[in-house]
């Protein structure tokens, strides 16, 4: 009997602690429960028709996304229905692990959700109880005006016109720096000549910004500019000597072009006398006809370079610089030219005469001046001509000069 009594006395405390809990859960987490109960009496409202049976589902789908996103909902629930003393001893652990966090030398770094977490959790609590966070006062307050000013606050975009397009930004800065001597006026003008309407103001912003002067006071340039500038009028000649299998020697005038690295005449012969030397100044002057492109002639000092020869020049109004005296590197790029002839050609053929080389010559002087690339001008041949685009490996067609001593390879 007494057995019984004790079960009976159990399950009766049983049924009191359940019954408290239950009290408890409804008491403490009634807000939370009734507004999961009014979601799912709304969203399964027998008096939907058949779109509003479309609507009920979409609703529950969301509400069991809401939840399925949210595992911490139910932890909630069962949080409100835990003993009091046992929520007493988790806060006591939980603030015995911040003291231990608050040790540590490092800040801890927090997202934009935590502060708005802590932001909305201190209104809930007393100004005596602040002491739990491991922030002051201030912070907390801040972050809750930064929250409220965020709820508040509607998209909107800055006043006045909206502002220029990269690309068109870009383009302003690239004009600017290519032509140092333009003003921001300039600038508008030119643009306006390729169809782009823009507003001197929005120009001189734009070049401020960059650190430019808006003005024509960016006239500096550097020596690269300078010296490019003017090799696009100087023409420089020189001579080189080429050993025949007889042992015969020819001797070759040629002129080229700084600017472009084109060969603009060729002659040769075994004897270069001082006529021969003015009759090939004529052949040239006339080849030029009246575009009279150069200004200024560069040569060394040797004696086949006769009075006449630089007479010719200056009757057509072009000066004549002689370099100094055994100083080869002051007509650097006639030098150039004679090392990359002979690297490409004439080191690795026999000459048998003057005939063959004259024809040589032609050769390698159309494939210098059409095809071959040069560093000096991105890589590109000297004529401008545009490469075309290879669509296969199969495409690929070589054409063989001087019995294949040259390749040129050409898309099909």
């Amino acid at each position: 009997m007494e057995h019984v009594g004790f079960a009976n006395s159990c399950a009766t405390l049983r049924s009191v602690e359940l019954a408290r809990f239950g009290a408890r859960v409804m008491v403490e987490g009634g807000c939370l429960l009734w507004s999961l109960v009014y979601l799912v009496v709304r969203t399964c409202s027998p008096w939907c028709g058949c779109w509003g049976g479309r609507v009920a589902r979409r609703r529950l789908l969301a509400l069991v996304a809401c939840v399925s996103r949210c595992p911490d909902l139910f932890a909630l629930v069962w949080l409100l229905g835990r003993p009091r003393r046992s929520k007493e001893f988790e806060i006591l652990v939980l603030r015995h692990e911040l003291v231990i966090l608050r040790r540590q030398s490092t800040r801890p770094k927090l997202t934009r959700a935590d502060r708005a977490l802590l932001a909305s959790l201190s209104r809930s609590l007393p100004r005596t109880a602040w002491t739990v966070f491991s922030f002051k006062p201030e912070t907390l307050l801040r972050w809750h005006r930064q929250l409220i000013a965020r709820r508040w606050t509607y998209s909107h975009r800055r006043p006045g016109r909206p502002g220029l397009e990269r690309s068109l930004r870009e383009l302003i800065l690239c004009l600017a720096r290519q032509n140092p001597h333009w003003g921001y006026k300039r600038i508008v003008g030119e643009l306006k000549g390729l169809g782009i309407p823009v507003s001197a103001t929005s120009v001189r912003k734009v070049l401020l910004e960059a650190g430019l002067q808006p003005a024509p006071q960016r006239t500096h340039s550097s020596w690269r500019a300078f010296l490019r500038a003017q090799a696009a009028s100087m023409l420089a000649c020189d001579f080189l000597t080429v050993e025949t299998v007889f042992l015969q020697r020819i001797y070759v005038l040629f002129f080229i072009s700084l600017a472009t690295r084109r060969i603009e005449y060729i002659a040769c012969s075994s004897n270069p006398d001082g006529r021969w030397v003015a009759q090939q100044a004529r052949n040239l002057v006339m080849q030029f006809g009246d575009e009279k492109p150069f200004r200024f002639l560069i040569h060394d000092r040797d004696t086949k370079f006769s009075h006449a020869f630089d007479e010719v020049f200056r009757t057509e109004g072009i000066r004549v610089i002689r370099t100094p005296v055994e100083a080869p590197n002051a007509n650097a790029y006639a030098e150039r030219w004679v090392r990359t002839v002979r690297a490409d050609c004439l080191d690795r053929i026999l000459i048998l005469g003057r005939r063959h080389f004259e024809h040589v010559l032609r050769v390698y002087r159309r494939h210098y001046n059409e095809h071959r690339p040069h560093r000096a001008l991105q890589l590109l041949p000297r004529n401008g001509r545009e490469p075309t685009p290879l669509t296969a490996p199969a495409g690929l067609r070589r054409r063989d000069l001087l019995g294949g001593l040259i390749h040129e390879y050409d898309a099909a």
